[in-house]
This record gives structure tokens, C-alpha cells and sequence, in this order.
């Protein structure tokens, strides 16, 4: 039998009956790609199940017709980590979106995979609770997502990422079996493991989370700069001066025009850059960490310091940080963002190389990321009709990730690897690490057949230009750049 013959979408349809299953050209192209616009392909077939159940037998008949699977939650990745091929089915989990249990005791809650990030937090708000890990796109990401990638956000500074709040997972592995893994299990951390795999040892179904209260007060502030230096220099005055804020957000001129035009928030645009500085906590000394924070970026060139005066007020900061990349359009038709990770002493000198980058490339670049914790989020600005203009985008690309490791940095911050850096692992990884992980995945999925191509450097590659041996002159190149800059 053809592995995607009208039979297996028969038996597919059997499983999940005609609404849940998409396979005409129309109905596929919108799962073409993910928020990572660079690599685009129709699937095979879109299978969409609403329970573990259902997954599991779509799991279970794809192994035994060795046809590959791709689980996908709202699309929102920037990788390329939920892309495929033809000849697979892209297994999409956004109809799995209840929230199964609340235990507030416990301050527990558990979710299925398609379950949007925000839905968390609001199932439990008025009880005074919160999931903290909220990234940008926490208002579409699922959190089967979210795990997939070990997502961030801004708040993350203070309360981690999202294996720091992951109690437990229901998976499914690539021949159909249903498991519970358990933080509070002896031995290996199978929770850790699967959080980050990018849908490569299994699939997760539901996810057990831990709540945590909600802030009793909270203190934003946006810090006018004059210069992308000066920004820097006070993110590193304020961390070293023993004050955590909950969030310290950066974002450059070009984004404030972009997101001003479009909101008409009342921000500066004269400026270079704005950090939106965040503290939260009990109220006895709250006031006296703004207050600090106020002192320290002035002593450090800050043109003016606003402080949110009311709720309504902190949302507009917010909006400004939240919606900021989703205005670039605005500004060009096409956008690809970067996620490399420096230390933040290492901030003035990489956003001067991504500003070099982006001029030897005739590209522009914008950015706008999370300063406290030194992750980037270069965007590079282009129309992806142009071939020629698409080819300069990749190549900026990879130079920015190398310049991230030669700066001391890692590849990833919370966007995952994917197919867009699979084959730069090996700038931070020695063959024999990457081999202890390629036997890891076998063991969960020997076949290969759950999300082939995906995470680690075996076969092929976005960005075929830039193969092992020209990413290792590229850190080279860029190690004598950074050394000129």
C-alpha cells in the first residue's frame, strides 16, 4: 500500500472521522509552514484529534505503515520545528485545548497539549494564581508548544523557562504507547528530557503545570535611552546591583516607530532604544527596587524614566514589548528572527556586530529581546520574493549565530533549534555529545519516524550553503571580526 494512498486516508478518517482529517491542497497549505516563513511545504495529510486516545492510533497505524509524523501545536514555532514533508502526516494538536484539572492545594493544573499558554492563567486568575512562563506569543502558543521548545518569555528572567514549571507529562511514543512521566519520579528525569525534544522522542498529550501566586503588586517602568550602548550598561548595573527584576525588556528604534504607528501608545521615537524594566513582589519594598532601578539608569545616561501609573497604563508598556514583532510588517513584507544567547556583558559588542552583519549584507535589522537574561531577538527585515535578498537573510543568519558562540553564547534561548540551526550544533557540541543524543532519540524513537530532520544536524539542512566545514570558517571569519569591532 501507498503509504499516503486513499486507503491510509481512509483508515485515517476511520480513526478520527471526515472532519478530522485535511488532505486536499487548499486545506494543507495552511500548515505549509510554521512562524519561521523560510522553509514552506505541503504535508502529506493534516490528521487533528481531540484525544490521547486518538493520537495514539494515529501513531500506531503510522508505524506500522512507516510513515513519518509531525505533531504540531498553534504554528507559532520559529525554527522550522513543526515543518514537513509529502510523504508525512502532520499531526496538529489544536483541537486537544481543554484544561483537564485545577487543584489549587497543590497549586497544580493540568492541561492538554493544544491548550493556549494564556488559558492557563486565566482558568485560575481570580483565585489569585498564575502559570508564570509567557512568551510573546502566549495569546496563540499552546503549551504542548511551549514544552516542545522549552519556551521563555519575558517574565523569565525571575521565574524560568517552562521545564522549571512542568510537573508532569502524558506522552505518546512513535508506536503508539501511552505514558505518564512524573517530576516526582526516582531516577532519571524523563520530564526534563522530553521538555525541549521538539516533538523528537514523542508526543505530548497533556501537561501538569505549576501554578504560582499572583504578584501582590507589581512595578513597571520604560527607561528612555539615548544610545544602544547606554541600554546595555544599565542592564548590567542593574543585575549587578544584587536587584532581580521580573522582566528587563530591550527594544531599538526601529521597532518603537513600527509599533507607535500602528498603537499610537504615546512612546518615544526619538530615542535609540527603550527598556521596559519590571519588578514585582510584595508591596513593602517594592518602591524602594523602582527607585533604585530609576537612580541607577540615570546614573547611567537614561533621558527619562516613566513610571506605569495603573493597570491600563502597564498594559500600554506591554503592548509595546508584546505586539512589537507582529508590526514589522509594516516595515517589510517579509521578517526571520533570530534567538542566539550571550552573556550580558557581551550585549554592547554583539548588537554592534549584528549592526555590522546587517550593513555588509545590505539587510536591515531590528531588535527587540529579553536584555536581563542576554537573549536575542534580531530580526532581519526582507521580501522573501527576492532569491538574491533571501540568500543575504541565511548567510546573516548563520553569521549571527556564530558570533553569538564565539561571544561566549548558545545557539537557542527558547525558539529551539529545528531545521533552521541543526547543522551549526556542532560549533557547541563535540561529535561525541551529539552521538550520546542521536542514541537518546533512537531509544525513544528508533524508527526515526517522529519528526524526522528535526534538532539534530542529520540530513539535509535550510540553509545548504552553510554545511559543516563553511560554518566552521564562518566562526572564524566572525571571531576576526569581532576582534576589529
Amino acid at each position: 500500500m501507498n503509504p499516503l494512498s486513499p486507503a491510509f486516508i481512509g483508515e485515517l478518517s476511520a480513526l478520527l472521522g471526515a472532519d478530522g482529517v485535511r488532505h486536499s491542497p487548499a486545506q494543507k497549505a495552511v500548515y505549509a509552514s510554521d512562524a519561521y516563513t523560510l522553509e514552506k511545504s505541503l504535508p502529506g495529510v493534516v490528521a487533528l484529534p481531540r484525544t490521547t486516545a486518538e493520537v495514539s492510533a494515529i501513531l500506531r497505524l503510522c508505524h506500522a505503515r512507516g510513515v513519518p509524523t509531525v505533531p504540531r501545536g498553534a504554528g507559532t514555532g520559529l525554527a522550522g520545528g513543526s515543518t514537513t514533508g509529502s510523504d508525512a502526516v502532520l499531526l496538529c494538536l489544536s483541537r486537544m485545548s481543554e484544561i483537564v484539572s485545577i487543584d489549587l492545594p497543590n497549586r497544580r493544573l493540568r492541561a492538554q497539549a493544544g491548550a493556549i499558554n494564556i488559558a492557563l492563567t486565566k482558568a485560575v486568575a481570580a483565585d489569585g494564581y498564575q502559570f508564570a512562563p509567557d512568551p510573546s506569543s502566549q495569546g496563540a502558543s499552546t503549551i504542548g508548544g511551549n514544552v516542545a521548545n522549552n519556551a521563555g518569555g519575558p517574565h523569565t528572567l525571575k521565574y524560568g523557562v517552562t521545564v522549571n514549571h512542568v510537573l508532569g507529562l502524558q506522552i505518546v511514543l512513535p508506536d503508539g504507547e501511552i505514558l505518564e512521566l512524573s517530576a516526582d519520579d526516582c531516577g532519571y528525569d524523563l520530564v526534563g528530557l522530553v521538555t525541549g525534544s521538539e516533538g523528537t522522542l514523542a508526543v505530548v498529550t497533556e501537561v501538569t503545570v505549576k501554578l504560582v501566586k499572583t504578584p501582590e503588586a507589581v512595578r513597571t517602568m520604560l527607561v528612555v535611552c539615548r544610545t544602544v550602548d547606554d541600554a546595555t550598561t544599565m542592564i548590567s548595573a542593574i543585575i549587578a546591583s544584587g536587584i532581580l527584576p521580573a522582566a528587563l525588556e530591550m527594544i531599538d528604534r526601529t521597532i518603537l516607530l513600527a509599533v507607535e504607528e500602528a498603537y499610537k501608545l504615546g512612546l518615544p521615537t526619538d530615542a535609540e532604544a527603550v527598556l521596559l524594566i519590571e519588578v514585582d513582589g510584595a508591596e513593602a519594598g517594592l518602591n524602594r527596587q523602582a527607585e533604585r532601578i530609576t537612580a541607577l539608569c540615570r546614573e547611567h545616561g537614561a533621558v527619562r524614566v516613566e513610571a506605569a501609573t495603573n493597570a491600563l497604563d502597564r498594559a500600554r508598556l506591554w503592548t509595546a514589548r508584546k505586539k512589537s514583532v507582529g508590526t514589522l510588517g509594516r516595515l517589510a513584507p517579509s521578517h526571520a528572527t533570530q534567538d542566539g544567547v550571550v552573556p550580558r556583558t557581551k550585549l554592547p559588542q554583539i548588537l554592534r556586530e549584528i549592526a555590522a552583519i546587517g550593513a555588509r549584507h545590505k539587510l536591515r535589522i531590528a531588535n527587540v529581546f529579553h536584555a536581563g537574561d542576554g537573549n536575542l531577538h534580531p530580526v532581519v527585515l526582507f521580501d522573501e520574493r527576492d532569491p538574491e535578498e533571501v540568500k543575504r537573510v541565511l548567510i546573516a543568519g548563520g553569521e549571527i549565530l556564530a558570533a553569538c558562540v564565539n561571544a561566549g553564547g548558545a545557539l537557542t534561548g527558547e525558539h529551539g533549534i529545528g531545521i533552521e540551526k541543526r547543522d551549526f550544533l556542532h560549533l557547541v557540541f563535540s561529535p561525541e555529545d551529539l552521538d550520546i543524543m542521536a542514541k537518546v532519540r533512537g531509544a525513544f524513537n528508533p524508527d526515526g519516524l517522529l519528526n524526522p530532520g528535526k534538532l539534530l544536524p542529520f540530513g539535509g539542512n535550510c540553509c545548504p550553503h552553510l554545511r559543516r566545514p563553511e560554518a566552521e570558517a564562518l566562526l572564524n571569519l566572525t571571531k576576526t571580526r569581532a576582534a576589529a569591532v
